[in-house]
């Protein structure tokens, strides 16, 4: 259950830590399809009614005053009691009600997590999930604020008031179709890709930033690039022969199982192996049912390094 969807957040509190969340009126009347002015109404009047200013603005985008940041810490506080509340009220029940928020990057949604959502709900068929797919900063963002009981991302520091449960090391390498002259290969280096059509991820995904480095280091000029923020889209152009996607081996079981990709290990100084993490709520702030599947999570993180 959800304190914003029972109504038990204050339409005022709720646009107040969307806006201090984007920085921007403007962002959060898109999010909700609504004109910038009543989010900025809403705002105006809480304001007027604490008898003090909540944001100033700072180079086009809106900070929070001393008096919003207090706001915000309490705010956080109040709505994780709240969904802490909301969550033990459907486990009287048992574990035959409830939901359970998880925060994933796209590489996890597309394999691992959904074969543990198909054994967990074979066990617990009354709980409901609700994901989030995010880059892995916006993932340990959404647990230490409060928003998830769970997170799954790369290289992930469990914030305060959280604790890491398992962890496993991803090797980065290149997928590519089983017909590609490189795809017999053992291991590949950076200087292998020159003049090949290339799959990189972007900035917004760390891996990306390292690729482009590495490939700069060993001079290896490509043919040509595509540079996306999606992984699925990686994995499609990979799959359509439109070049080697250089990623984690994460979220590509079934492709490489099936036969239709082949991943081949990159060995460089600048490309460490990934470090996959799941985080977890303290003991005390987890719900009965966030714990059962974080127990089912993460025995599969752990299976990921035995592979």
């Amino acid at each position: 259950m959800d304190p914003h969807r029972l109504g038990l957040v204050s339409t005022r509190l709720h646009y107040f830590q969307l806006v201090a969340r984007a920085g921007s009126i403007r962002q959060v009347a898109l999010a909700l399809n609504l004109a910038p002015s009543s989010v900025s109404r809403v705002i105006a009047q809480l304001e007027q009614d604490l008898g003090t200013q909540l944001f100033e603005r700072a180079k086009q985008r809106l900070r929070l005053t001393s008096a919003g940041e207090l706001l915000l810490y309490r705010a956080r506080l109040s709505l994780g009691e709240l969904s802490r509340a909301c969550t033990e009220v459907g486990e009287l029940q048992g574990l035959h009600r409830g939901t359970i928020t998880v925060a994933l990057v796209e590489s996890v949604a597309r394999g691992l997590f959904p074969a543990v959502m198909g054994a967990f709900w074979e066990r617990h068929p009354g709980i409901a999930v609700d994901i989030k797919v995010v880059r892995s900063a916006a993932a340990a963002a959404a647990i230490a604020d409060g928003d998830c009981e769970l997170a799954i991302g790369f290289d992930l520091r469990p914030p305060r008031g959280t604790q890491r449960l398992a962890a496993a090391l991803i090797p980065v390498g290149a997928l590519m179709r089983p017909d590609h002259p490189l795809a017999q290969r053992a291991a590949l280096r950076m200087f292998d890709l020159a003049e090949e059509a290339v799959i990189l991820s972007d900035t917004s995904l760390t891996l990306g930033t390292a690729i482009e480095e590495a490939l700069a280091e060993a001079s290896a000029h490509v043919g040509r690039r595509v540079i996306t923020n999606s992984i699925g889209t990686m994995v499609a152009l990979a799959s359509a022969g439109a070049g080697i996607s250089l990623q984690a081996r994460l979220g590509v079981e079934a492709e490489i199982a099936e036969g239709r990709l082949v991943f081949v290990p990159l060995v460089d100084a600048k490309l460490k192996p990934r470090r996959l993490v799941l985080v977890a709520r303290n003991r005390g702030r987890l719900s009965e049912a966030g714990a059962a599947l974080a127990a089912m999570l993460a025995r599969a993180v752990e299976v990921l390094t035995e592979l």
